[in-house]
């Protein structure tokens, strides 16, 4: 049985790469049970969102700024 820290782990590994057929399994079991594991989801999608908007955001602010520049 995966316990909380193995359940993080797996959620943020799971961010960078697809997780096995095992451990999808395991983790979703895990997330069934437990609320605290399944608001750190959360939690770390909304990051991950907001720092992607973010970083589109200073994208395009570097592009107008560097067209004014030229």
């Amino acid at each position: 049985m995966l316990n909380c820290q193995g359940a993080t782990r797996l959620l943020s590994q799971a961010q960078e790469q697809k997780l096995g057929l095992q451990e999808r399994m395991a983790l979703q079991m895990h997330l069934a049970m437990c609320s605290g594991c399944r608001n750190f989801g959360k939690q770390m999608h909304t990051l991950r969102q907001i720092t992607r908007a973010y970083a589109q955001g200073a994208d395009e602010r570097a592009d107008k700024k560097d067209g004014q520049a030229g």
